[in-house]
C-alpha cells in the first residue's frame, strides 16, 4: 500500500495522549471554520475515549495516541488529512463529520487499509457506495432521518405551506431531498424547493420570498449557522414560520445565533446519548473538564469504543481481522449495545424530534 504524505498550511494536526503510545488513531472534522463547534464535539469525545481506554490498560496492552485532523468540512482538505494520517501510520479514524468530507476521504482509507468509523456522516452514499469493507458509521442515515421528518411534517402541519431549502452540500441536499420525498409519499405537496449558498450572512431575499408565498413551515437541509440566520431574519420580518431541520442543529451555537428567535425550532436527532445511564461517567468527566458532551461527542467516543473492542477481539490491529470483528461483533458503548449491518451502517434506534426552548434542546413533548 502506498503511503502518501500531503502537507500544507490548510492542514492542522494536533497530537494528544502519551508521547510513546503504541497505537496511533485519529479523529478528523471541522476543527476550524464555521462548523468548528462540531469539530470541538468530536475532539472532546475522542480525547476522553483515549484517556479512559489508556487508564484501563490500553488495547491489548498497548497505549493509544491520538492525532486530530482539521478538514474544515472541505473535501480537498479532507483528502489531504486522510493522506497525512496514512503517512503517520494511523490504524483507525473516527471521522469525518461532513458527508462531503467523509466520502472522498474514505477512498484514501480504503486504499491505505485504514478503518474509518464516522460518528456523524449521514449521507446514504457513504456506506451504500463505500470503497472498502473497512468503512462504517455509528450515526443514522439521511433517508432514515428524512422518513421521520417527512411523515412528521404531514401529520403535524397539514394546513401549512411547507418549503424545502438546502445548501447544495452532500449532507444538506441529501437530507432535504430525503425529507421532501417522504413528505410527498405521505401526501404532502411542497410549496417551494430552493437552494441557498452556505456562508452568507444575509438571507433576507429568501426570507422575503418565503413571506410572500405564505410559507408556514421551512425545512432547512443544512447547518446551524445558516439556519440560525434564517430563523432570526424571519422573525425580523414578522413571520411566525416554524423552522425544522436535522441533526446539524445539535450545538449551543444555534441559540447563540438566533437568541429568542430560535424558540420553537424543531429538529431530528438520534435519542440523546447523554441520557443513557451507561454514559453518565463519561458525560460527568467531560463536563468536569469544561468540555462539551453534546451532539457528536459521545458518538465519537462510541466509534473508538467499538474499534477498540474489535481490536481486542481480533487480537491485533490487522486490518482484515479487525474488519471481520467489526462485522461479526456486538459492542458495548456509551450509545448502548450496537453492531453493524452488511453495509457498515449501525443498528441503533432511529431518529426522534427535539425542540429548542429557553436556549436548550430536548425531546419534543406533544
Amino acid at each position: 500500500m502506498k503511503k502518501t504524505l500531503l502537507a500544507g498550511a490548510a492542514l492542522s494536526l494536533v497530537m494528544t495522549g502519551s508521547a510513546w503510545a503504541d497505537i496511533t488513531i485519529a479523529t478528523a472534522g471541522p476543527m476550524t471554520g464555521q462548523y468548528a463547534s462540531f469539530g470541538a464535539q468530536m475532539k472532546a469525545g475522542a480525547e476522553q475515549a483515549v484517556a479512559d481506554i489508556n487508564a484501563a490498560g490500553g488495547v491489548n496492552g498497548e497505549m493509544l495516541k491520538l492525532e486530530v485532523g482539521d478538514d474544515a468540512c472541505d473535501p480537498k482538505q479532507a483528502v489531504a488529512v486522510a493522506n497525512q494520517f496514512a503517512g503517520s501510520g494511523v490504524s483507525f479514524v473516527a471521522g469525518h463529520f461532513c458527508s462531503g468530507s467523509s466520502i472522498p476521504a474514505s477512498n484514501v482509507y480504503a486504499e491505505e487499509g485504514i478503518i474509518q468509523i464516522s460518528p456523524a456522516s449521514t449521507n446514504p452514499k457513504f456506506t451504500d457506495e463505500r470503497p472498502g469493507e473497512g468503512i462504517f458509521r455509528v450515526c443514522g442515515r439521511d433517508d432514515q432521518q428524512g422518513a421521520v421528518a417527512g411523515e412528521f411534517l404531514v401529520e403535524n402541519f397539514p394546513d401549512k405551506k411547507v418549503a424545502f431549502v438546502h445548501d447544495k452540500t452532500a449532507y444538506g441536499k441529501g437530507l432535504a431531498d430525503a425529507t421532501m420525498a417522504a413528505y410527498e409519499a405521505a401526501g404532502g405537496k411542497p410549496a417551494m424547493y430552493e437552494a441557498y449558498t452556505a456562508g452568507e450572512k444575509d438571507y433576507t431575499a429568501l426570507v422575503s420570498k418565503l413571506k410572500q408565498e405564505g410559507i408556514g413551515v421551512l425545512y432547512v437541509g443544512g447547518y446551524h449557522t445558516e439556519a440560525g440566520l434564517m430563523a432570526r431574519q424571519m422573525r425580523e420580518q414578522g413571520m411566525d414560520t416554524v423552522l425544522v431541520s436535522g441533526d446539524a442543529l445539535v450545538t449551543d451555537e444555534y441559540w447563540a445565533i438566533t437568541g429568542e428567535a430560535g424558540e420553537g425550532t424543531l429538529m431530528t436527532f438520534s435519542p440523546d446519548p447523554r441520557k443513557n445511564e451507561i454514559a453518565k461517567p463519561v458525560v460527568d468527566a467531560l463536563l468536569a473538564a469544561g468540555k462539551t458532551a453534546e451532539g457528536y461527542a459521545l458518538y465519537t467516543y462510541a466509534a473508538i469504543q467499538a474499534w477498540a473492542q474489535a481490536v481486542e477481539a481480533a487480537g491485533s490491529t490487522d486490518y482484515d481481522a479487525v474488519v471481520d470483528a467489526l462485522n461479526e461483533g456486538t459492542f458495548e458503548t456509551v450509545l448502548g449495545e450496537l453492531s453493524f449491518d452488511e453495509k457498515g451502517d449501525v443498528t441503533l434506534p432511529g431518529y426522534v424530534f427535539y425542540e429548542w426552548k429557553d436556549g436548550q434542546y430536548d425531546y419534543l413533548v406533544q
